[in-house]
């Protein structure tokens, strides 16, 4: 039994250690929306889409409530939205969002990583340019009949629906995510997860001995407990 469980066990305790980095990046994001727009979710859109976000990582509801009630203190702590930007090894571009009551020590920190994996680190617009910013929603495919609404989530502001087995998401463009986040709320229609990022305008290939640098660099950088999503153009 004792390979057999150990593969069992490394499996089990790297899926523990991504729903502890889902719920962690999501109490932040509930911290950040709770102080810029207040702890009642009905008022405060940004509050809406965090909560969500962690029914679709199944995140503990008494561990959400906990969050916003932390973040109503005076005393919690205020974390900065923060972006990185740098080149990954064989110049594959990265967007890094952190959110971090320390910008000193966050930056010598993504600085470390990069470099400590054949990437480098850059100046504020090096690689954004290369990425879109847009809203993406990814829905259980259950819960979502394209032969029915495809035409009003395009009125919505759909602008690009994948369909997989697994999930279908939505994208649309930065403009747009509001009003299609009201679309949803208005319609009942619950994503599994919804926000904006930064989605590469063309996509670079790379060799498998070369991916595994890039995505080795990536790993490390994603690990840092103050970033709370990675970009990139590897296809």
């Amino acid at each position: 039994m004792g390979r057999i469980f150990e593969k069992r066990k490394h499996k089990m305790f790297a899926r523990f250690d991504k729903m502890a980095k889902a719920f962690t990046r999501i109490g932040k994001d509930i911290a950040i929306a709770v102080k810029q727009g207040g702890p009642n979710p009905d008022n405060n859109p940004k509050l809406r889409m965090a909560i969500q976000n962690a029914k679709g990582v199944n995140m503990p509801k008494d561990r959400v409530e906990s969050a916003i009630k932390r973040a109503s203190s005076k005393e919690e702590k205020d974390f900065q939205e923060v972006i990185y930007e740098g080149y990954a090894p064989h110049g594959v571009p990265v967007v890094v969002e952190c959110a971090t009551d320390n910008p000193t020590r966050t930056v010598a920190n993504i600085r470390l990583h990069f470099s400590k994996n054949g990437g480098n680190m850059g100046n504020s617009g090096s690689v954004a340019f290369m990425f879109e910013r847009k809203g993406v929603f990814k829905f259980e495919p259950s819960k979502l009949n394209l032969e029915e609404i495809e035409l009003d989530l395009i009125d919505a502001g759909a602008e690009d629906i994948q369909q997989e087995e697994e999930e279908t998401t939505v994208y649309t463009k930065f403009t747009e995510f509001g009003h299609f986040q009201k679309y949803l709320e208005s319609k009942k229609l619950d994503a599994k997860s919804s926000s904006l990022q930064y989605v590469p305008t063309t996509t670079k290939e790379l060799s498998e001995a070369e991916q595994d640098e890039v995505l080795k660099c990536i790993e490390a950088i994603e690990e840092d407990d103050d970033v709370q999503s990675v970009y990139h153009n590897l296809a």
